[in-house]
């Protein structure tokens, strides 16, 4: 779903499954500047977006996803993961209810399965779930990210989006918010996870993981590896060598000499730290020791930390 945006004047369209908005409108590191002063705007609209509605829906959610449904409060953002039985993330979303229904966005092309997915486990509640992506667009606003995890984001109503951009421009490309979201060490699912992520490893305990509530799919996983301590892997922000005008792909191998240890996520250009990308890292790789990726040394700044966790150990 094309993005009008891309037709303002400037406009450079991203690439891969970002490709439907701009990637900058002709200065990415002015815009950077523009979004961490707290104005402008970032089009998100080639995200997809899906509605829970019905009586059920709080107490459902709250019973198949790692957040707290059943105390939240009207308007305010959250994010919410659905687990494998093994507790490895597949799906993640992020919304807020209106008092009659909950909205979320997740990475673009996923709402189909998350909606087969939440359709299935239905059964007898009072609950409709459905692709409201044709009718909601996403956008972000700097001005209002600071409420709290996931905030700053705001539903469009996509035949208003062009008016929306008049309203609050200037407009930041994805280039920009991208490297301010890999700058707050904030992980895309499918991008910076792969299919053995746990949440304790990409830093979801807390923002997307509730430890105080009842049962949900996945749990033991999570409560045993924060119980005891040690993710086997941690999310990594890495300083890439910005000597070479390239970043590494999506999924490129981290190295320690020519030991595979982790692989890089998204990658981006940050107007203050220069070349930035996330990784997964395997936990008991040294913080201090350099690395590299596709030819590049890079060196290690932690987001998760390698030892988080109680560390409960039975008596013996």
């Amino acid at each position: 779903m094309r993005s009008p945006l891309l037709d303002l004047p400037g406009a450079v369209a991203a690439d891969g499954i970002d490709r439907d908005v701009a990637a900058h409108y002709g200065s990415f590191n002015g815009e950077q500047r523009t979004l961490e002063a707290g104005e402008g705007f970032v089009d998100l609209s080639h995200r997809d977006v899906v509605r829970v509605s019905g009586p059920d829906r709080l107490t459902w959610l709250h019973s198949l996803t790692s957040q707290h449904f059943e105390s939240l409060a009207p308007k305010v953002w959250t994010g919410a993961l659905i687990l494998s039985p093994n507790g490895h993330v597949e799906h993640a979303f992020y919304g807020y209810d209106d008092g009659e229904s909950f909205t979320a966005h997740t990475e673009p092309g996923a709402a189909a399965a998350l909606v087969a997915f939440l359709d299935r486990m239905r059964f007898m509640m009072r609950v409709e779930v459905g692709e409201v992506t044709d009718e909601l667009a996403v956008a972000w606003r700097p001005s209002a990210a600071a409420d709290g995890p996931y905030a700053g984001y705001e539903f469009v109503p996509r035949d208003r989006l062009t008016a929306y951009a008049e309203a609050a421009g200037p407009a930041g490309g994805l280039w920009a918010f991208e490297a301010l979201r890999i700058a707050r060490g904030e992980p895309r699912l499918g991008l910076d996870t792969d299919h053995r992520t746990i949440p304790n490893e990409a830093g979801w305990i807390g923002p997307a993981v509730h430890l105080d509530k009842g049962c949900y799919r996945g749990q033991e996983t999570v409560a045993r590896v924060h119980t005891l301590g040690r993710p086997p892997r941690r999310l990594t922000l890495l300083h890439l060598d910005g000597s070479e005008n390239r970043l590494p792909p999506v999924g490129a191998d981290l190295l320690q000499g020519d030991k595979v240890v982790g692989f890089v996520g998204t990658s981006a250009r940050h107007h203050e730290l220069g070349p930035i990308a996330l990784a997964m890292v395997k936990r008991n790789v040294p913080l201090d020791i350099e690395l590299t990726v596709d030819g590049m040394p890079v060196a290690q700044e932690v987001l998760v930390d390698p030892e988080v966790g109680l560390h409960v150990r039975p008596l013996r």
